[in-house]
């Protein structure tokens, strides 16, 4: 009922201990301990989940033991409140007298959560449209607020809220129920009486009259217009989430009216040439108790808010009045049959996810899940009266009072405004404490520093052994064959009357000036038009007939070699196996003639992508310096940070200012002339067994029909054919796959840092170091000594101590090895504590347990599920077959103690390897003063 965050901090102190389990931080230790595929927690508005998953049956009982005591028997120590929470801690806690300020990983979080507009606007809007019960407040914690929370609060939310009377379980898989529920009845049920928790939320008073609000938040330093940072949205409370079919009804509703280029939404709004993109949180909302529907715009300018209420009101009345098209209700029926059809590793979890909203407020989990027979009715609802979406428009929009407008503009100020009321916070904290209540704060922060410090026994903590790993992997079937000069490589699978088709085209062949542009090429590529089709009339093909066409810029660094690699685009699309010709023909009409001549709708398209970069950032700042910093280690690095790093940020930024888009558009069409040709493309189907033949002579279909390349061009690097074997299993493939690989002989590795200053109150930051390819004998080692370093040594630094909300290492499938932090007060330290952990390595200060925990951690990575539309994919993308992934196996199995502290030493030591270092972040003086530094 506050906004201190004590449901969010509480998700997170539950996990650090527990009454059979009382080590510090059991779940981070369970990391290393099991071969988890999922271990999270997350906290919602009204409800806190802690899901898991696993592949053995063994390790699913161990989480459950540790999952069951953490929510109902935790310790709640005071120490771990204050490390996960918030606490009052001197800026140098050895020394009393330096100055006190606020520290926590929950605070720090939530201070990088809400740099993001998008996040503050969806935030604001719920906590305007509800305001009459706990969806008014915020569930993760207002930065401001959590110095408000008590240890003693924690202890008591957690005594009113986490008991089983207010609990529900969720299990998935095809391990034996009756097990489950006998463990779930001796470790947690029946140790309780039924209580009445007293969390039912009510449902939201309805408003006699709408509703307006402003806020205000940052300025968005990489918007495409400055003067055009306004967001404005008309949202409507609707129905109740526990009647399912009404809520189903509102959601195809919803998708109907907002989604693709074809809805009454689209073509009013994001084609008014007003903004840039539909508003945060824009269509149907069911997470709370009463559902809500929101619609409106972001990048505008601010006198045009009156405008873009005026076009929503219009846009509504029309609705009411013209209904739909029956043939965009059949796409949209059409994309939920393929939803149910397509399978997912993560099924289960998204399953847990759907139905927990709704069985939180007491509606009927199994009846949620009865999508045909809700599809059989809405079709029944229809065929009755065809005005049945017109009438639900007309009673939940044109006649629902209960409305309410929000705006939203930066202010120049407002990250120093909020620094300043943090400040103030401080202050007053500061003023009311007694100087015995300061002598303690800095005894417990010496005391929660010692604690973090000490070596932990997890001796309690279930773990499974090495000897429970499998010692082989299963080999897939692959077969490669040919369509003409093609390479095809096929892959038999249940896949449920799905067929999945990939193709990667070369770009060996296109000018170096045309690169910068090849993103937006693949952004775009498949929402311009094509053949007979305009924009729209394509959109609807591909909704009928597929379930989406896409394509991505494709970077791969040779698994022998850094400094060569492949570069292409990779297409990609899905279908039900009926519509296989029905995709191809589209695909063919691309490749043939795609349309670079509407500007107006390149236009609308690179608006919605500049917003859309730019709103990323302050959720994946870490990778954007990670990028950044392996720039200059291996030419896919360079080639890395010009598609998807903060140059191609800047790229899309200053396209989207731009008057005239003709110059673009020829680069478009210029990319295409060498990317769209049948010679440059190999391609992979994956279908049921049945269906290959019939996909096999589709696929030739399209290639015989797409445009060859007239003369070979001469790339500008040197080309080598590489030649992957793919496994052979069943039967010996006699066929190879060719990809074709670059290496740039000119290319030479060199150290780079560079700091972007931004008005972030926390830092992303990335360190990078050159090492070794994937097939190299060291690359296991490498991977596990970024577990290793990560688990014992990074997490107790930067997350514990520093308070980052996260930080770790990576060995990278490119040869690079990767420190990582993210939402981190802290900058220069941090890349301190990356070389600490270095040093560390070297020392060799851990034990056999501690490898063989790193091996669970990294084998749960390598075993982890993989759906049967990506079975091969490795083998296809990265020319990795599974004798290569088979090695690498019998490699981490053999890594001992000496192979680790000599990895360390000879690729990750001070001068003996390449590195590259990034900050994302505020202004910083330090970094301002050194030469070595590049400041952008």
């Amino acid at each position: 009922m506050d906004s201190t965050g004590v449901p969010h901090i509480l998700e997170h102190t539950v996990l650090c201990g527990s009454q059979k389990y009382p080590c510090r931080d059991p779940f981070f230790k369970m990391l290393n301990r099991s071969l988890s595929t999922f271990m999270n927690a997350f906290t919602a508005s009204d409800y806190t989940m802690y899901p898991f998953s696993t592949q053995n049956a063994k390790d699913f009982q161990n989480l459950l033991s540790v999952y069951l005591d953490a929510v109902f028997f935790p310790c709640l120590r005071e120490l771990d409140f204050w490390q996960e929470g918030w606490r009052p801690e001197n800026e140098n806690p050895e020394d009393p007298n330096s100055p006190l300020t606020f520290k926590g990983i929950v605070f720090n979080e939530m201070k990088g959560a809400f740099t993001d507009n998008e996040k503050v606007f969806s935030q604001q809007l719920q906590n305007r449209l509800l305001p009459d019960h706990t969806y008014s407040v915020v569930s993760g914690g207002e930065p401001l607020n959590i110095p408000d929370l008590t240890w003693e609060q924690l202890k008591q939310f957690h005594a009113t809220h986490y008991h089983p009377s207010n609990a529900r379980f969720f299990t998935y898989g095809n391990l034996p129920l009756e097990p489950h529920l006998k463990q779930i009845h001796e470790d947690a049920l029946s140790k309780f009486e039924r209580i009445d928790p007293r969390t039912s939320v009510p449902p939201q008073g309805h408003w006699q009259n709408p509703r307006e609000y402003g806020i205000t938040c940052g300025v968005d330093s990489f918007a495409s217009d400055p003067a055009k940072q306004t967001m404005v949205s008309v949202s409507f409370l609707l129905s109740e989430i526990t009647d399912s079919f009404e809520a189903f009804t509102l959601s195809l509703l919803s998708s109907l009216m907002v989604d693709g280029p074809n809805s009454p939404f689209y073509k009013a709004l994001i084609e008014a040439n007003l903004g840039t993109d539909f508003s945060p949180d824009t269509g149907f909302n069911n997470y709370t108790r009463d559902t809500y529907f929101s619609i409106g715009l972001q990048g505008i300018n601010k006198e045009d808010s009156g405008t873009v209420k005026d076009i929503i009101t219009r846009t509504i009345k029309e609705i009411s009045e013209q209904g739909f098209e029956e043939e965009r209700i059949e796409a949209l029926l059409h994309k939920l049959e393929i939803q149910m059809k397509h399978q997912s590793t993560s099924f289960g979890l998204i399953l847990a996810s759907y139905i927990a909203s709704c069985w939180n407020h007491n509606g009927d989990p199994v009846d949620l899940l009865k999508i045909s027979d809700k599809i059989s009715r809405f079709r029944e609802c229809l065929k009755e009266n065809p005005k049945f979406l017109q009438d639900k428009v007309k009673q939940h929009f044109l006649e629902n009072q209960h409305r309410m407008t929000l705006s939203m503009s930066p202010e120049e100020e407002h990250y120093k405004k909020q620094m300043q009321l943090e400040d103030e916070k401080l202050t007053q904290k500061v003023k009311a404490l007694s100087a015995e209540e300061r002598k303690q704060i800095y005894e417990k922060g010496l005391e929660l520093i010692n604690l973090q410090s000490k070596p932990q026994d997890t001796s309690c903590l279930p773990a499974l052994k090495i000897s429970d790993i499998e010692p082989t992997i299963p080999y897939t079937d692959l077969e490669i064959g040919y369509a003409g000069d093609v390479p095809v490589q096929y892959c038999a699978q249940p896949t449920n009357g799905m067929v999945y088709f990939r193709a990667v085209s070369s770009l060996n062949t296109l000018p170096e000036e045309l690169k910068p542009y090849v993103p937006l090429f693949c952004s775009v590529i498949t929402k311009l038009g094509c053949g007979v089709y305009n924009y729209r009339e394509q959109a609807q093909q591909i909704e009928l007939t597929t379930g989406g066409m896409s394509a991505c810029p494709h970077i791969v660094t040779d698994d022998a070699s850094l400094d060569t690699y492949e570069q292409g685009v990779l297409f990609s699309s899905l279908c039900l196996d009926r519509n296989m010709p029905d995709m191809m023909h589209l695909w063919s009409e691309i490749f043939n003639s795609p349309h670079f001549d509407d500007e107006e709708r390149l236009r609308v398209l690179v608006r919605m992508i500049a917003q859309e970069m730019s709103n990323g950032i302050p959720d994946s700042g870490h990778l954007y310096a990670a990028i950044r910093a392996s720039r200059t280690l291996t030419p896919a690095g360079e080639l890395q940070e010009l598609f998807s790093g903060m140059d191609q940020v800047k790229t899309i930024k200053r396209i989207a200012e731009m008057v005239d888009l003709g110059p673009v558009m020829r680069k478009l069409s210029r990319i295409r002339k060498c990317v769209l040709l049948s010679d440059n493309l190999r391609c992979s189907v994956n279908a049921a067994p049945q269906q290959i033949p019939a996909a096999s002579k589709e696929i030739e279909h399209f290639l015989s029909g797409i445009h060859r390349n007239k003369k070979e061009r001469k790339s500008i690097r040197h080309v080598v054919e590489k030649s992957s074997d793919p496994s052979p299993s069943g039967s010996e493939i006699s066929h190879k796959s060719t990809r074709k690989l670059v290496c740039d002989p000119t290319f030479k590795p060199c150290q780079m840092k560079t700091h972007f200053s931004l008005s972030f109150p926390v830092n992303y930051i990335g360190e990078c170091i050159r090492t070794v390819p994937y097939t190299h004998p060291d690359y296991a080692s490498l991977r596990l000594l970024a577990r290793l370093m990560t688990a014992k040594f990074l997490h107790g630094e930067i997350r514990e101590k520093g308070g980052a909300y996260g930080g770790g290492a990576k060995m990278n499938l490119d040869g690079i090895f990767g420190f990582y932090s993210y939402r981190d007060p802290n900058s220069l330290s941090t890349l301190s504590t990356f070389q600490n952990a270095v040093e560390w390595a070297k020392s060799g200060k851990f034990t056999q347990q501690d490898i063989d925990e790193a091996k669970l951690s990294v084998f749960s990575a390598v075993d982890s599920p993989i759906a049967p539309s990506d079975k091969g994919m490795n083998n296809f993308l990265h020319g990795i077959t599974d004798e290569m992934k088979q090695r690498h196996r019998e490699q981490l199995f053999a890594v001992n103690h000496s192979h680790l502290t000599n990895a360390s030493n000879k690729y990750l030591s001070a001068g003996q390897c390449t590195r590259g270092s990034a900050v994302l972040g505020p202004e910083n003086r330090n970094i301002a003063k050194d030469p070595s530094w590049i400041i952008r």
